[in-house]
């Protein structure tokens, strides 16, 4: 992972700081990173999903907000629209020095802020909110009992997580003239993901604003992560999830070349991503990536031609598992296959024709999870042998090559 530290004017002319988080090898693509209200860039949720992300290939900027961290300027001058505007700012930075970012993500009235900024990053193809509300006006609760003193005084001092932060009437008058009328009319993929424990964001937040997107839209449920991610395994899910969904959105307009007819189903195309050894792979309707580890030369942005092998023996394996076990009504609970794949010399192998030669081995370690008996244990075992793809690798195969 290669680390940028960065900076750009903000909305009040002052200088942000921000992080630049990129992969060893080539980017699938850029993000950009919105933290929750008067968190930063630092906070273990926001650097633990753009870390999982720049393992997964994407390069992500994350930084702090006009008076917050490391960045210049007064918090209790800021508002909802200068965080927009510094969002929209960052942005520029990345189209200007590396690439604009085409996921824009999120979390909690960061999420509520990349959805307006969207707007004006027409480069974006993708937005992702975790844990956001619908309109800025409901971070007002979380200083809800002070609201009065603001509005007479025009200032008050507040606490909110742990700290105290001075919130001012045009803070206020800010978030109250925000409305959603952006959100129908947002033209890009749209992926929500909320808790339905959520204790500081309501999941009917996410509700509101799943129901006034347009489509193409998802819903990812966070089951009992809290609002601010604090553990690491529901970060990873986080940073797994978009990564496979931003595949979808993201990935086919920046890295397949344009082809005028769409794949038949059951065809495949590979296609040279770099002059290396990235490909990209895609069908009729999905689109992943093939490479090398960094240790031959490669990006390891995706798995090698040995380990996608492996996964069509292993995927057809446990699917025939299934199948039969469903039709038999055997009490099958789970299935999981493991494989290794190495070569061993030909005289260790009696159907070798050439002593010289060595022979392709695959390992496949079957487990069967279930009340199942003994009997029924050894005919699955017969049954994975059976497979289509292992009939395929034992059969007489013929590839025929032509230039086109």
């Amino acid at each position: 992972m290669k680390k940028s530290k960065i900076q750009f004017v903000g909305s009040d002319g002052g200088k942000l700081s921000g992080l630049l988080e990129q992969p060893n090898g080539e980017s699938l693509g850029y993000a950009l990173f919105a933290h929750c209200f008067t968190c930063g860039k630092d906070i273990a949720s926001a650097s633990r999903v753009a870390r999982a992300l720049v393992s997964r290939g994407y390069a992500v900027l994350r930084f702090d907000f006009t008076g917050l961290g490391s960045s210049d300027g007064d918090f209790a001058n800021t508002n909802f629209s200068s965080n927009v505007e510094d969002l929209v700012r960052a942005a520029a930075y990345l189209r200007d020095n590396w690439q604009a970012p085409g996921l824009l993500i999120g979390h909690s009235l960061g999420g509520t802020a990349i959805l307006k900024a969207a707007a004006v990053i027409p480069e974006a193809l993708g937005v992702v909110t975790i844990g956001s509300p619908a309109d800025a006006s409901h971070v007002s609760k979380q200083f809800s009992c002070d609201i009065d003193i603001i509005e007479q005084k025009g200032e008050a001092e507040v606490s909110l997580a742990g700290r105290q932060f001075t919130i001012k009437k045009q803070f206020l008058d800010d978030i109250q003239s925000q409305a959603m009328e952006h959100l129908p009319n947002l033209n890009k993929a749209l992926l929500v993901m909320h808790s339905p424990v959520d204790s500081t964001v309501s999941i009917n937040e996410a509700e509101k604003i799943y129901r006034a997107a347009k489509h193409p839209k998802s819903f990812i449920s966070l089951d009992d992560a809290d609002h601010l991610l604090t553990r690491k395994p529901d970060a990873e899910y986080v940073a797994e999830t978009i990564a496979a969904w931003a595949g979808r959105f993201i990935a086919p307009v920046d890295l397949i070349s344009d082809r005028d007819t769409k794949l038949p189903s059951g065809e495949v195309m590979v296609e040279e991503r770099n002059s290396t050894f990235t490909q990209n792979v895609s069908t009729d309707s999905h689109f992943w990536l093939a490479d090398e580890p960094l240790s031959v030369g490669g990006s390891n942005l995706g798995p090698d031609p040995y380990e996608h092998l492996l996964a069509a023996l292993g995927t057809c394996t446990s699917m025939t598992l299934r199948m039969y076990a469903n039709h038999k009504k055997w009490p099958l609970k789970q299935v999981k296959v493991q494989m290794r794949h190495y070569r061993q010399h030909g005289e260790d192998c009696q159907h070798c024709d050439d002593q010289n030669s060595k022979v392709d081995v695959i390992d496949r370690e079957i487990t069967l999870s279930g009340e199942l008996e003994k009997d029924q244990r050894e005919r699955l075992l017969e049954i994975a042998d059976r497979c289509p793809v292992h009939k395929t690798l034992h059969g007489k195969i013929v590839v025929n090559s032509t230039l086109t």
